[in-house]
């Protein structure tokens, strides 16, 4: 029974971490907890019976420069980020592309389907895409694959160093 008390403490771990980068927010917010295994965005829609379009995903971008230079973007799980031209001009950079997932890892602490805007470092920019705020709610990742965080978007104007971009996503739709 010891792998499933090491899974308790880290599911506990994760928690007190994410309740830790939430704490004194002033906007209420509901902890999700999720199988590690649905964590990415449409295993976990399916799985549990959310909307993709109140599901925002939040990626870190990196302008192909020395020094690199990295920015946090919040768009909702169906629209694209605008990489090419938002986000490379907001960059300042010749070329811009999603970071990879070990650069994210090493920036934020957290792996790709579990990466949260609360918490980070603080002289990361963060940029909204303008359609998460106009949600009732969001389903943000929660710092792990463990956990996701449901709430107003105005929860993320609580962040240091964020900005709501129009047009920084397109729907495909």
């Amino acid at each position: 029974m010891p792998d499933a008390a090491a899974s308790n403490m880290d599911v506990d771990d994760d928690r007190a971490r994410l309740e830790q980068a939430l704490a004194g927010r002033g906007v209420a917010y509901e902890l999700f907890p999720c199988d590690p295994a649905l964590a990415d965005t449409a295993a976990f829609c399916s799985a549990y019976g959310f909307d993709p379009n109140d599901s925002a995903n939040t990626i870190v971008v990196v302008g192909k420069s020395e020094p690199r230079r990295y920015a946090m973007c919040v768009v909702l799980a169906p629209h694209r980020l605008d990489v090419n031209r938002v986000v490379r001009a907001r960059l300042g950079t010749r070329k811009a592309s999603f970071a990879a997932p070990e650069e994210t890892r090493t920036l934020t602490g957290m792996e790709i389907g579990g990466v949260t805007p609360f918490g980070l470092p603080p002289d990361l920019p963060i940029w909204i895409d303008a359609a998460v705020m106009r949600r009732a709610r969001v389903v943000l990742g929660g710092g792990s694959r463990r956990w996701k965080v449901i709430a107003a978007p105005a929860i993320l104007l609580t962040l240091p160093g964020v900005e709501v971009v129009e047009g920084l996503a397109t729907d495909p739709s």
